[in-house]
C-alpha cells in the first residue's frame, strides 16, 4: 500500500465526527490492506512496534524537527519549526506546510530512485532507526528521517511526523480497530476482545480474522514472553465488595511498582505497567523466581523496596530501580526490592484467564510455594514472595485486616471479588481499591518553566494536564514538594520532550506522569480543563505509567461530585 493512500485515509477519519463513521472508514482501510495489513493497523494507533514491544525509536522533538528543517531547505531552522508549532499546536500541521522535498545530496537516502512511499518502507526504515545505537547514532537518525521527509508530500509529511513522535491522534483509538477489525472481515466483535486480551497485538489479531476467522482467533493464546495489559481495580468500599460478591477476597495494598513475571521455567523476563522490559533492573527477583519456580508461568505482582528488616520503602525507592539502566549492583546494595506476587494467568502450558481468582490463587501458591497450601484455606502458610488472600464476609474483620496492613507499613486494601476472571486491561468493578483517606491524581506533564538564580539551569514549575479523549487539558501547576537533587533529575528526564520555548517558559510533549496529592479541586476558568488543583504537591513520577494511562478529565468531576 502506498503511504499516500494511508495518509489520504487518515484525513478522511480525521475529518470524521461520529464514531461509526470512524470505524466504517477503518474498516475499509484494513480490508483494503494486502500483506502490510498488521503495519496498517499499528501506524493507525501511532505505533511502529506491537504494544507488548518495548522497543522504541528514541526520536525526542528536537531531532525530529532537526530532520524536518533540513527537508524543508536552507531557509527554515529548527527554531522557526518550533515557532510554528507553537502556533498551530500539531507538529503534523507545520509539516504540511513546510513545502518538504528536494533537498539533494548524500542523505537523501533514496531521493531520485524511488518516488513512492509505502507503508512497509516506512515501517522497515523506522525500525532500522531504531536499532541505530552508539556514537553518532542520533546524526544518523537525523539522516534517515530527513531521508522519508525528503521524499514526502505534504500529506504524507503530516502523517509520518506525527508516527515519528507517536502523537497521530486521527480519532483511533483501540476500541475502534477491536470494532473495525470485526466489521472488515466479519467477526464477532467478542471474539476479537478475547484475542486482543491474551495477544495485546492489534495487528496480529487483524491478520488473523482476515485469514482464519473466527476460529483463529480462539486459537490466540497467552504466551511466556508476550506481556499482557495487567487488570485494573477502581476505587470502592467494603460496603461495595459486601453488597457485590457476599465474600470478598482481600489482600494488602503494597505500595510498589506492578511487574508482570514470564518464565519459561528456566529463563526469567520482567515487565512493568507499560510492558517495559525491566528484567535486567531487578536482579534479585530474577533469582527469586529462578530458585522457585520450574514450570512455564505466567505472574502478576508487585514489586516493593524494603529495608533491611524488611520494612516496606516508599515508592519512589522502587522506580529507582525500574528507572536504572547501569550500575545495577550498585544501587541494588542501597535499594532492595521483593516481589509480592498475587495473581498467575497462565502455568504449564494452560491459561488460568477464566479460572476464578480463588483457584487462580491457588495455583499460584503451588506454582511459587511449590504445593504450599493455598492462602484461601489458610492465609498463614502462604509462601514466600506470594501476597496473602483472605475470604471474609465480615465487616469488622476486614477492617482489621486494613489496620494490620497499614501497620505493617502498606497502603491498605485491595478488595477482589473471589469469582472474577482475569481480564487483562480492564478497569472493572470486580476488583477494587479502598480509597485512601488523602486523593491523588496521576497527570501528565506538559509545560514547564525554567527557574531562577541557582535554579536558572533547571526546570521548577510544572503543568500538570489530565487526559480529555485524545487531548490533554490543563488542571494547574506544582512547584512544591520538590528537592533540589529531584528537580535535577526532573529536567534531565523531560529535557529530551521539550518542544518549544518561549523564555522561561516551554512546551512539553506528553510523555512523563507525576503523582500529585492536593488539598481539594475547585472549578476554575484558569486551567483547560475547568478546574484547579488546590495547594497540589509533587509526590513522585509514575515511570510504571504512559501518558494513556493518567486520570481523566472524568475522574476529576466525579471526585469534585464526590466533595460535594
Amino acid at each position: 500500500m502506498e503511504f499516500a493512500a494511508f495518509a489520504a485515509r487518515c484525513e478522511e477519519i480525521e475529518a470524521a465526527s461520529a464514531d461509526t463513521e470512524i470505524t466504517s472508514l477503518v474498516a475499509d482501510l484494513l480490508g483494503a490492506a494486502k500483506e502490510e495489513l498488521q503495519t496498517v493497523v499499528r501506524f493507525l494507533l501511532g505505533r511502529v512496534y506491537p504494544a507488548y514491544d518495548s522497543t522504541t525509536l528514541d526520536i525526542g522533538p528536537k531531532l525530529c524537527y532537526n530532520a524536518l528543517a533540513r527537508a524543508a531547505g536552507q531557509n527554515v531552522s529548527v527554531e522557526d519549526i518550533e515557532a510554528h508549532l507553537a502556533e498551530e499546536g500539531d507538529i503534523g500541521t507545520v509539516a504540511e506546510q513546510l513545502d518538504l522535498g528536494g533537498q539533494q545530496g548524500l542523505a537523501a537516502f533514496g531521493s531520485g530512485t524511488e518516488t513512492e512511499l509505502t507503508v512497509t518502507h516506512i515501517e522497515t526504515t523506522l525500525q532500522d532507526l531504531a536499532e541505530t545505537t552508539g556514537d553518532g547514532s542520533q546524526e544518523t537518525k537525523v539522516d534517515i528521517l530527513f531521508g522519508l521527509f525528503n521524499r514526502a508530500s505534504d500529506r504524507e509529511a503530516r502523517y509520518l511526523s506525527r508516527l515519528v513522535l507517536s502523537e497521530m491522534r486521527i480519532g483511533v483509538g483501540e476500541g475502534a480497530i477491536r470494532d473495525a477489525t470485526a466489521r472488515a472481515f466479519d467477526v464477532p466483535v467478542d471474539a476479537v476482545e478475547r484475542a486482543l486480551q491474551v495477544s495485546n497485538d492489534y495487528g496480529l489479531v487483524a491478520e488473523t480474522a482476515r485469514t482464519d476467522g473466527v476460529s483463529g482467533l480462539e486459537d490466540i493464546q497467552l504466551e511466556v514472553g508476550r506481556p499482557v495489559q495487567a487488570m485494573l481495580a477502581q476505587t470502592g468500599t467494603v460496603t461495595d465488595a459486601l453488597d457485590s460478591w457476599g465474600t470478598v477476597g482481600v489482600e494488602w495494598k503494597y505500595d510498589g511498582a506492578r511487574v508482570q513475571v514470564h518464565t519459561d521455567g528456566t529463563g526469567v523476563s520482567l515487565y512493568s505497567r507499560n510492558m517495559e522490559d525491566v528484567t535486567d533492573a531487578l536482579p534479585e527477583v530474577v533469582e527469586f523466581v529462578s530458585n522457585r519456580v520450574n514450570e512455564p508461568a505466567i505472574i502478576d505482582g508487585e514489586v516493593v523496596a524494603i529495608d533491611a528488616d524488611g520494612t516496606p520503602r516508599p515508592f519512589q525507592a522502587v522506580l529507582r530501580r525500574f528507572r536504572r539502566k547501569h550500575d545495577i549492583e550498585m544501587v541494588r546494595e542501597n535499594v532492595e526490592v521483593q516481589l509480592h506476587a498475587f495473581d498467575c494467568l497462565y502455568a504449564a502450558g494452560e491459561s488460568l484467564l477464566d479460572v476464578p481468582l480463588r483457584d487462580r490463587h491457588a495455583r499460584l501458591a503451588t506454582v511459587v510455594g511449590r504445593d504450599t497450601p493455598s492462602a484461601a484455606e489458610n492465609p498463614a502458610e502462604t509462601p514466600e514472595g506470594v501476597s496473602r488472600l483472605w475470604l471474609s464476609a465480615d465487616a469488622k474483620e476486614i477492617e482489621q485486616l486494613e489496620q494490620e496492613a497499614v501497620s505493617a507499613g502498606h497502603e491498605g486494601l485491595m478488595l477482589k471479588d473471589p469469582e472474577s476472571a482475569y481480564t487483562p486491561g480492564n478497569r472493572g468493578q470486580r476488583w477494587l481499591k479502598r480509597k485512601p483517606d488523602v486523593e491523588t491524581l496521576d497527570c501528565v506533564v506538559t509545560g514547564a518553566e525554567w527557574g531562577e538564580g541557582r535554579r536558572a539551569n533547571v526546570l521548577g514549575t510544572f503543568e500538570l494536564s489530565v487526559r480529555d479523549g485524545e487531548n490533554y487539558c490543563s488542571i494547574g501547576k506544582v512547584a512544591t514538594g520538590i528537592t533540589d537533587e529531584e528537580l535535577a533529575e526532573l529536567s534531565d528526564l523531560l529535557e529530551p520532550h521539550i518542544q518549544q520555548e518561549s523564555g522561561t517558559a516551554v512546551d512539553i510533549a506528553p510523555a512523563v506522569v507525576f503523582e500529585v496529592g492536593y488539598e481539594e479541586i475547585q472549578e476554575s476558568p484558569t486551567y483547560g480543563s475547568g478546574y484547579a488543583l488546590r495547594f497540589p504537591r509533587f509526590l513522585g513520577v509514575r515511570s510504571d505509567k504512559s501518558p494513556a494511562d493518567a486520570d481523566t478529565r472524568a475522574r476529576v468531576e466525579s471526585l469534585v461530585s464526590d466533595e460535594h
